[in-house]
């Protein structure tokens, strides 16, 4: 499976999580897990972008936004957002706070219009 469908699987089980009433337990500790891994993808598959379609190498996360905000593929009102996300997945994937869970659960919902914005916008672009 290509990182692209894995992405694109990944959006969709972040949506239904989203999805999820908060009077589920596990809605917010779901969430949170399905950002994670759909974040790591996400940055992942632009970097495979950067290097195979642009020639440009990036090594870490931060570096591969940096790219996408030169390139253009962020929109620069948007820049914040995305640094945003990075904190958040890395303070979810090294500690678990209820109260940290649920501020990025919140901020989520603010995050994932925002990558599958990206997904569609890349994919339109280099598979058009």
């Amino acid at each position: 499976m290509s990182n692209q469908s894995n992405l694109s699987d990944a959006l969709d089980r972040l949506e239904e999580a989203l999805q999820e009433p908060l009077s589920n337990p596990l809605s917010i500790d779901g969430t949170t897990q399905r950002f994670e891994f759909t974040f790591e993808l996400c940055w992942k598959w632009m970097k495979k972008l950067l290097l195979e379609k642009e020639g440009v190498d990036a090594a870490s996360p931060k570096q591969v936004l940096q790219k996408a905000f030169l390139l253009k593929w962020i929109e620069l009102d948007n820049e914040k957002l995305w640094l945003a996300m990075l904190n958040d997945r890395n303070l979810t994937s090294h500690t678990y706070k209820k109260e940290i869970a649920k501020e990025i659960y919140n901020s989520i919902q603010l995050y994932y219009p925002e990558m599958r914005k990206i997904f569609n916008k890349l994919k339109e672009h280099y598979d058009g």
